[in-house]
């Protein structure tokens, strides 16, 4: 009788999901705030897939976009503002978080939560939006378009693809002191104040290794 009950629903894709916030709001000035997560939640006797889109994927970083919630559980989705500027104080933006039967494709159900980014906790307003402003709003974001996981991807590798001009800089010197003679050489064209001690070589080829393997994880 209960799989009969619950047979329309996922047939309808009208499977409610239950999502822990339903809004974030990130703050410019707190560092801790740029990092907030969502907890999905499933009520029901079966396992359930997830995955989270959103309508600026260029702005965010979602770790586990996509996994599995068993019967009963939560699971947390750690959401991460990565462009944080003043070009996008008061903009709203939307997460999709869409759940399906571990053996279908098929969205049985959908939640959408809103993001925004405020200069300051203090100048949040407390008082709730005007009931024309909430409609309105709702009316803005009504076709909103959503991006999958692999926009998040494709941004943060985009993000993080290469090493930073300082980390280039300081293996560039590094490499410099090292093709340098040796303090106590005798036959050289190079000044004398030029030449480093055998230790200094070694602090050098030591700080360039290090660089190598950041280099090399990026």
């Amino acid at each position: 009788m209960q799989q009969q009950s619950r047979q329309p629903d996922l047939v309808e894709g009208r499977l409610p999901v239950f999502v822990f916030p339903t809004e974030l709001v990130f703050y410019a000035d707190e560092q801790a705030s740029h990092k907030q997560v969502l907890t999905l939640y499933n009520p029901y006797e079966f396992a359930l897939k997830f995955k989270v889109l959103c309508t600026a994927p260029n702005k965010y970083a979602v770790v586990d976009a996509t996994g599995a919630v068993k019967p009963q559980c939560c699971v947390d989705i750690v959401i991460r503002h990565r462009d944080v500027r003043a070009c996008h104080y008061g903009v709203i933006d939307k997460f999709r978080l869409q759940v399906s039967e571990q053996s279908q494709r098929k969205a049985l159900g959908r939640k959408e939560v809103m993001a925004t980014l405020l200069p300051s906790a203090a100048q949040e307003q407390p008082q709730a939006r005007p009931q024309e402003e909430e409609r309105r709003m709702k009316e803005q974001l009504a076709d909103s378009v959503f991006f999958e996981q692999t926009a998040f991807q494709t941004e943060n590798r985009a993000a993080s693809g290469g090493p930073s001009l300082l980390t280039v800089l300081l293996g560039l010197v590094c490499m410099a002191a090292l093709m340098l003679p040796t303090l106590g050489e005798q036959e050289s064209t190079v000044p004398v104040y030029l030449h480093l001690s055998v230790n200094k070589k070694l602090v050098a080829a030591y700080v360039l290794g290090l660089l190598t393997m950041v280099i090399l994880r990026t």
